[in-house]
């Protein structure tokens, strides 16, 4: 007697034939179990409708493809011809020209000014120089005029200390005429 192996392909209505099978005869089908049978059947379809379909569906996803590829390329301004590419080409070299004129322009001007900073702060410590040498000669010319100030007053303080004695000798002298001219009288 034959076995039949239970896995997971089997399925309970095999295993139910399985059983009804006497002496590897197989039973006809009852008009009940065509019908059941007719459910669970599915058309397989044959090898070239399947390949046919396929082509179909990859003839589909192309054509919608290249329906993308066509407005990707009219909106990003792929589909452009050599002439216009070449103006196009063309027209950015010009601006690149442009900016490296003004890049230029903005070197020299850089240059100039970092020349004329450096003039400045030369120039500027000159004259800081000059008037830290101009401050030192004003503070020695007012201690020098203080000098001769003082000197003349003490040479007018000199002359007036000779004038004092003169008059106090004039006085002196008058006192003494006085005296002399008193005693005369008496």
């Amino acid at each position: 007697m034959k076995r039949l192996a239970v896995g997971p392909m089997t399925t309970p209505e095999y295993i139910e034939w399985w059983g009804r099978r006497i002496n590897d005869n197989i039973p006809g089908l009852s008009q009940e179990d065509s019908q059941l049978t007719g459910k669970h059947l599915r058309v397989v379809p044959s090898e070239l409708e399947i390949i046919r379909q396929d082509f179909e569906r990859r003839n589909l996803d192309l054509k919608t493809e290249y329906k993308k590829l066509r407005f990707s390329i009219r909106t990003t301004g792929l589909g452009k011809a050599s002439k216009q590419w070449c103006q196009k080409i063309q027209e950015e070299k010009i601006k690149v020209d442009r900016w490296e004129r003004k890049f230029q322009e903005a070197q020299i001007r850089n240059e100039t000014l970092e020349k004329s900073l450096s003039e400045s702060l030369n120039e500027k410590g000159e004259l800081k120089a000059r008037v830290a040498e101009l401050e030192k000669t004003l503070y020695q010319y007012r201690n020098r005029n203080s000098t001769m100030e003082i000197r003349a007053s003490l040479d007018r303080i000199e002359q007036m200390k000779i004038r004092v004695e003169e008059l106090e000798m004039a006085l002196q002298y008058c006192e003494m005429r006085i005296e002399f001219l008193k005693a005369d009288k008496e």
